[in-house]
């Protein structure tokens, strides 16, 4: 239990779902069964990764914040050694899923490996974390294109795009709870840049735009109307969100941030497999 917590094993709700977008998309129905064990697998490798590493990074900064003085690597639930272990097993079930694949997905995996856990170092040199952030889970959907067809198309890059504003505007509003902690350890981000009110405007912003290329990615692949009903669900979703904690309502960031969040990727997958259905 100490494992799954220190990687927020649920949070695998947000990536996994857009993972398994890109692959219906990509073969225009099912993907087998041997793809679509895989790429759960690839997913799961890749998300646990990234954050061990993530937590192995942090640990110093982690140990001086009040808000994670609870992770167990902190409270010394899991020593660092153990976490070091579980981070190179994960990283062997990442590649071994690739590998299992196709060759373009082995050849790319250390490719989206940079970018995931390059992720974690970023907060030290630039205020555009959140973008690299949702870079991270942007390679979700491709990679699941990827690994049924071979191949990268435009209507699954510009459903990544959207992935990117989607995560990276979510991840502004996170980090809208450690301002005072960022500034004070020279730490960068949206929020502790820009102050609180400005940064949640631009969080509208990528909300926004993410919801345009949603729209993109589907007129391209010239997807049926459950697809698009979906993305107007999630549109709705994210109001949600930004009404949750709008006026510094800070202490509701988990519901904005969980909750809702996961609502959104399910219902983006939800309208890929109607589209199915109807299609």
């Amino acid at each position: 239990m100490h494992i799954l917590r220190m990687i927020k094993f649920e949070h695998t709700i947000f990536a996994l779902p857009l993972a398994y977008v890109g692959a219906i998309m990509g073969a225009k129905g099912w993907p087998g069964l041997h793809d679509a064990i895989f790429i759960l697998l690839a997913m799961i490798g890749a998300r646990s990764a990234a954050m061990t590493f993530n937590r192995i990074a942090d640990l110093r900064f982690d140990r001086l914040n009040p808000r994670t003085k609870d992770r167990e690597l902190v409270a010394g639930k899991l020593t660092t050694s153990f976490a070091m272990g579980f981070l190179v097993c994960s990283l062997a079930l990442f590649f071994l899923s690739a590998w299992a694949l196709n060759p373009l997905c082995l050849y790319l995996s250390p490719i989206a490996l940079a970018v995931i856990l390059g992720y974690s170092y970023t907060k030290r040199f630039t205020w555009l974390c959140h973008i690299f952030l949702g870079l991270s889970l942007a390679l979700a959907p491709v990679g699941g294109h990827v690994a049924v067809t071979e191949t990268i198309s435009l209507p699954a890059v510009l459903f990544a795009v959207g992935v990117l504003f989607w995560v990276a505007g979510f991840d502004v509003i996170y980090a809208c709870q450690d301002i005072q902690f960022d500034r004070n350890m020279g730490l960068h981000s949206m929020p502790a840049h820009l102050g609180a009110r400005k940064a949640l405007q631009l969080s509208s912003v990528f909300h926004f735009f993410c919801t345009l290329f949603f729209i993109l990615a589907g007129w391209m692949a010239r997807m049926p109307w459950p697809y698009f009903a979906g993305t107007a669900v999630a549109a709705i979703l994210l109001v949600i969100e930004h009404r949750v904690v709008s006026g510094g309502k800070f202490e509701k960031i988990d519901l904005a941030f969980f909750t809702v969040n996961s609502y959104v990727s399910v219902t983006l997958l939800a309208g890929v497999v109607a589209s199915l259905i109807v299609g």
